[in-house]
C-alpha cells in the first residue's frame, strides 16, 4: 500500500524573533533531512536569522521545492543538496558542493532519519539495519566528512538530533532507539576528540512533536487530545520550539555546553505509559491498518 504524500512544507506564519535577527548572520549550515519536518523549520529559522543553509536528503523534487520555499520566505542562500546519508562518496560530495557554493560550514545539523512502528519479533534483518544505516551510520559519516573537509581546520558546531526512545524503552520503536542511543554515545566522543579544534558536538532530542511526520506515521491513530493529556506540561512541542532551541545551541551563548542531550519533551517521556497493555493496544491499531 502506498503511503499518503506527505503535506508540502509550509514557513511559520507571522514569526515572532525571540533572539536578534542578525544572531547568526552570514554563518552557514548544513542540514541533512531539511527537506522537510522539523529540519525544514530548523532551517527556516536559521535562515530568518541570517544564515545560509544546505539541505541535503535523498528527495530532489521535495529538497528543490522546500529550498525554493525557504528562500522566498528568508531572503537567505538555501542550497538543495541530493545526498544518501549511508553512503559515505555520496556524503563527500555533497560536503564538497556546499563548501564550492559558500567556502564554508559554520555548523552541521544530522537529523536524516527513518522510523516505523514494528513489534521485535515481526521485524526483518535489513529493517533494524536500515534505520541504523540511516540514523546512526548516516551521522558519523556526515561529521567525519564535515571534520575532515572543514571543521578540522576551522572549528564549528554539530548538533545531532536524537530521541528518548531508548530511556526506558519504547514499543515498537527498538530500531530506532537502538540507533539513537549509539547516536548519544557517539556524541560524547566526538565532543572528547574533536572539542581542542574548536568543535562542540550536542543532541537534541525531541518529544511528542506537533505538525510532523513522524507523528502523523508513529501517533498510532491517537487522537491529539489524549496525547496532550499525558505530557506533563499539557502540550506537544512545536517544531518553531525545537528550531529555536537548536539556533540557541549554535550561537556563542551556548559556548560552555558540548556533549550534552537537550531533551525537548515536556518531561513526555518521565510520564509515558509505556506498559504491556500499551504494546497490546498499538498492536492491535497496526492490524487494523
Amino acid at each position: 500500500m502506498s503511503e499518503t504524500p506527505a503535506p508540502k512544507e509550509k514557513c511559520i506564519e507571522s514569526y515572532v524573533y525571540s533572539f536578534r535577527k542578525d544572531i547568526i548572520k552570514d554563518k552557514v549550515a548544513l542540514i541533512t533531512g531539511g527537506g522537510s519536518g522539523i529540519c525544514f523549520t530548523i532551517a527556516e529559522i536559521f535562515m530568518r536569522h541570517g544564515c545560509h543553509t544546505a539541505i541535503a536528503g535523498r528527495n530532489v523534487d521535495r529538497l528543490n521545492k522546500s529550498a525554493r520555499t525557504l528562500r522566498e520566505t528568508t531572503g537567505c542562500r538555501c542550497l538543495p543538496i541530493q545526498m544518501d546519508v549511508r553512503k559515505p562518496q555520496e556524503v563527500i560530495a555533497g560536503v564538497d558542493t556546499c563548501l564550492k557554493e559558500y567556502g564554508r560550514i559554520d555548523i552541521l545539523i544530522n537529523g536524516a532519519a527513518g522510523n516505523f512502528l514494528c513489534p521485535l519479533d515481526k521485524m526483518s534483518f535489513n529493517a533494524f539495519k536500515t534505520v541504523l544505516e540511516i540514523d546512526t551510520l548516516g551521522t558519523f559519516n556526515v561529521s567525519k566528512a564535515v571534520y575532515d573537509q572543514y571543521f578540522k581546520a576551522h572549528g564549528g558546531v554539530i548538533i545531532n538530533i536524537t530521541a528518548t526512545l531508548h530511556y526506558k524503552g519504547t514499543a515498537l520503536q527498538a530500531h530506532a532507539g537502538s540507533a539513537k542511543a549509539a547516536i548519544e554515545a557517539l556524541t560524547k566522543h566526538q565532543a572528547l576528540e574533536w572539542g581542542q579544534q574548536g568543535i562542540r558536538v550536542l543532541c537534541v532530542a525531541p518529544g511528542p512533536i506537533d505538525d510532523t511526520e513522524g507523528m502523523r506515521r508513529l501517533g498510532g491513530g491517537i487522537p491529539k487530545e489524549i496525547l496532550n493529556s499525558v505530557i506533563p506540561i499539557g502540550r506537544m512541542g512545536t517544531r518553531k520550539e525545537i528550531g529555536e532551541i537548536c539556533l540557541f545551541l549554535v550561537t556563542d551563548m551556548a559556548g560552555l555546553i558540548t556533549s550534552s542531550t537537550l531533551i525537548a519533551d515536556g518531561a513526555a517521556w518521565l510520564s509515558d505509559d509505556n506498559s504491556h497493555r500499551r504494546v497490546e493496544f498499538l498492536n492491535k491499531l497496526m492490524a487494523k491498518m
